[in-house]
């Protein structure tokens, strides 16, 4: 069972059940999960975890759900790659990739609609929904698929095609909304007030958001039982860069390790930078922008947790990148290249914003770094299909492709 308690406030510190609510009826702050953290520390060991299932659900004492009745498809536990080549090209001497793009659905989505989902279910809801910039629909519709509920999805009219399949194949009820994603979050949040559907980013958010935190968990686990020094983290809605760090936090808290002094750095693409442009300002509050950028899956332009991205980038000593949308294909490029992984767009922020923070010197060449790809690269194959070389095409003789390959090799593609 779960040591979930309640659900609190997280500006005024009132506690409700843990029903579904998103935001406080006094102050309408926004509401998160706690726990019996005092009852965890006497259960949860490292070797506990370290008997669990190559899933999130071996952190399944820190998840507000109940792991034996969970909706499960093997999400989390993905790999952490020591990159010594990126790394070497960045002047990094201890740099790691958090690959997830090897998720189920081939992005970290899976872990939070794992956990919302479940909690979905044990409330007794029947249909799961979401506002989506296309990772999260494909998560859900797969997620709802294995559960036996009904899946209803709302994504932007403009979103990349791997992605609008990535959703269709699972049989839900895809839903195109003419506008952006912010225009698709209003939509969903007034049908959560009509509908006694589970929206995952919405009514049920609180459980939806403690999914990420999984990715502290292991980064930690997976380095031997400490924080890292410093994680370079994409921020969409902020919940992700948010909700690492409280998975460090609640592994000290459970005596599992030291306390962690992890710097946090945030990753936005220019055309979508709310938190990056108010962070370089200097301020703690951002202005909502419109999104105009290849990162689609970042494209938030009023994002959820923004305030509390922003004081965490101060409460660490962190730092926000933006990059241009020539440079997110670059870092995809550069990460395929060095490291042999292909991220999408997402994962692109992320590359050239840990290689713009390590030019000017914000991050520490020994320091221990984390950088996390969020999501596969088949996904967004536009973005970068006509930053390739072409493929060489020949005859079926030795000669032919003799000829083609010298002439590559003259130009130094080859």
């Amino acid at each position: 069972m779960s040591f979930a308690t309640n659900l609190r406030c997280r500006e005024c510190h009132r506690e409700y059940p843990l029903e579904a609510r998103h935001v406080c009826d006094f102050c309408f702050g926004p509401v998160e999960v706690t726990y019996d953290y005092e009852g965890i520390r006497r259960n949860v060991t490292r070797e506990r975890i370290a008997n669990g299932p190559a899933s999130l659900w071996r952190y399944r004492d820190f998840l507000p759900c109940d792991a034996e009745t969970a909706v499960d498809i093997g999400a989390g536990f993905t790999p952490l790659v020591h990159a010594k080549n990126l790394g070497k090209a960045l002047g990094l001497n201890n740099l790691y990739i958090k690959n997830d793009t090897v998720n189920p659905t081939w992005s970290f989505k899976d872990r939070v609609v794992a956990v919302a989902s479940s909690r979905a279910r044990e409330l007794g809801y029947s249909k799961l929904a979401c506002a989506s910039t296309g990772n999260l629909a494909n998560s859900v519709s797969a997620h709802a698929a294995a559960a036996g509920m009904e899946a209803v999805v709302f994504i932007p009219n403009d979103l990349e095609a791997g992605k609008v399949v990535g959703s269709s194949i699972y049989g839900p009820t895809l839903v195109k909304v003419r506008g952006n994603y912010d225009a698709v979050n209003r939509l969903c949040a007034e049908l959560a007030g009509s509908y006694n559907w589970a929206f995952v980013n919405v009514n049920v958010r609180p459980y939806y958001s403690e999914g990420s935190k999984t990715l502290g968990f292991e980064v930690a686990e997976q380095l031997g039982w400490r924080a890292p020094d410093h994680c370079v983290v994409p921020i969409a809605s902020g919940s992700l860069f948010v909700k690492i760090r409280k998975g460090f936090q609640e592994l000290y808290k459970a005596g599992l390790i030291d306390e962690p002094k992890t710097r946090m750095s945030g990753a936005q693409a220019t055309g979508c930078s709310p938190v990056a442009t108010a962070w370089q300002e200097g301020s703690m509050n951002f202005r909502p922008q419109r999104p105009n950028t290849i990162a689609k899956s970042l494209a938030i332009g009023n994002p959820a947790d923004g305030y509390y991205s922003l004081v965490q980038l101060q409460e660490t000593g962190g730092s926000c990148g933006s990059v241009t949308d020539e440079e997110i294909v670059a870092g995809i490029k550069l990460l395929a290249e060095t490291e042999g992984i292909f991220g999408e767009t997402a994962g692109g922020v992320t590359v050239a914003s840990l290689k713009q923070l390590a030019a000017e010197g914000r991050i520490d060449p020994d320091e221990l770094t984390v950088a996390f790809i969020t999501g596969a690269g088949f996904k967004t194959l536009e973005a970068v299909a006509e930053a390739l070389n072409p493929p060489l095409e020949v005859d079926a003789t030795i000669e032919s492709f003799e000829s083609a390959y010298r002439a590559v090799a003259a130009q130094g593609v080859a």
